[in-house]
């Protein structure tokens, strides 16, 4: 009988690594074949699982790109920046053995190469993986594009144009250059629009995150398989470094600060986070691997580490300012721990608008961020009842995430590709 081979491809940060290979632990469980392709600096996250793991090229230096974390220009710069690591995935793909049964499990952004995969293997099935609500467009309510709310009055016919306008102005002219080369050179016909071309490849879509986090819209592609928040931890058996037990016990909870562990770019959002507590009074932890970004002396009533898992740190604190990615956002829900969002671009603004209206926390945008406006934000988060009192009733319906279904409807992908 023909190998049941699952292919996880994935790209970008820890934070996106990680439900990925929450997946895939899942899927081994079940008793298939995984490989993970993914940047190769996150060799040493999956190695001591004993999956196996194929590196692809990454080039770090995109971290200090100056239009990284712009809104309107930093999804070039990602696009740009995956292009030599997904270039490798249909060669990859091609050197498998013929009679294997093979299903790609890919992050959105792979789904050109994955089409690409599926042009040169017919038997081969595509599932989508979408890690925040923002990756699926709708026209739908709640829409934000890019930091801006979309009105609930205006018409889903003008949404649909402002799709398309914005797809002809920021994605299609970056994107579709590299996508029809590589379509022209296997003799497909060309495409004419990204995002719509990217809806259709899926044989599966799945959403990584859950119904009451973000409602299906009716014009997500279907077949749509929801789960919850597949949330995981490098280390699960981790406990709090001395250097850390030792500053919590030290006095009131303290306000965690992280602009995300890939984001060079952050001192300006430190300074403003030593001003804003000082202003309140309020003990914080830094936490970022980059310590350059920090002053060379910290005053007393702040701790800074370079990582510490927020599962164990979370339950500890009195809030969490972070800058919106999905896995920071799902892990201060599974706490209920109150948070501060302070998007900079990409699904950030999404998942603040969502953590407001679940009244979880409140959101301040990177692009206003001073110290005077950090202050009142902590002050409308941190200590309040309301805020708390929401926290805990999210965190008892933001439960792991429930992944047999998953690892079930994936398979029958395989079956139907005999």
């Amino acid at each position: 009988m023909p190998s049941l081979h699952f292919v996880v491809v994935t790209i970008g940060s820890a934070g996106d690594l990680f439900p990925f290979m929450r997946v895939a632990l899942a899927l081994r469980e079940a008793g298939h074949r995984v490989s993970m392709l993914g940047p190769s600096q996150h060799a040493p996250f999956v190695e001591p699982t004993g999956l196996e793991f194929h590196g692809l090229p990454a080039d770090e230096a995109v971290l200090d790109h100056p239009d990284l974390w712009d809104p309107t220009r930093g999804l070039a710069v990602v696009w740009n920046a995956t292009r030599p690591a997904m270039a490798r995935v249909p060669a990859w793909v091609a050197a498998l053995l013929p009679d294997e049964r093979v299903v790609l499990l890919v992050h959105p952004l792979a789904l050109p190469e994955a089409d690409l995969c599926q042009a040169q293997r017919p038997g081969l099935k595509v599932a989508a993986a979408y890690l925040a609500p923002s990756n699926l467009p709708t026209v739908h309510d709640p829409l934000l594009l890019g930091p801006w709310p979309m009105p609930r009055w205006v018409p889903h016919g003008v949404r649909r144009w402002l799709w398309r306008k914005l797809g002809d102005a920021l994605i299609n002219p970056v994107a579709l250059p590299d996508v029809n080369a590589a379509r022209a050179a296997r003799g497909l016909a060309p495409v004419h629009d990204l995002v719509d071309y990217l809806m259709k490849v899926p044989d599966l879509s799945v959403t990584l995150f859950p119904e009451w986090f973000a409602p299906t819209q009716p014009d997500w592609p279907q077949p749509l398989l929801r789960t919850g928040f597949p949330l995981y931890d490098p280390s699960p058996q981790a406990e709090l470094a001395p250097e850390v037990a030792r500053f919590l016990e030290a006095g009131a909870p303290p306000v965690v600060f992280t602009p995300g562990t890939g984001n060079r770019q952050a001192a300006h959002y430190f300074r403003c986070a030593l001003d804003a507590c000082a202003r309140r009074g309020l003990r914080a932890i830094l936490l970022t691997p980059h310590r350059e970004q920090l002053p060379a002396q910290l005053p007393t009533p702040v701790l800074w580490q370079d990582y510490v898992p927020l599962r164990v740190l979370l339950p500890h604190v009195a809030a969490l300012v972070h800058h919106g990615g999905i896995g920071s956002t799902a892990e201060a829900l599974r706490a209920g721990t109150p948070q501060l969002v302070v998007p900079l671009a990409h699904d950030q603004f999404d998942n603040a608008a969502r953590v407001r209206a679940l009244g979880v926390g409140a959101s301040l945008r990177a692009a206003h961020l001073s110290p005077a406006r950090l202050a009142r934000r902590l002050g409308q988060i941190v200590e309040q009842q309301d805020v708390l009192d929401a926290c805990r009733r999210v965190a008892v319906a933001c439960q792991p995430a429930e992944l047999d279904p998953l690892c079930a409807q994936l398979a029958e992908l395989l079956e139907s590709a005999r």
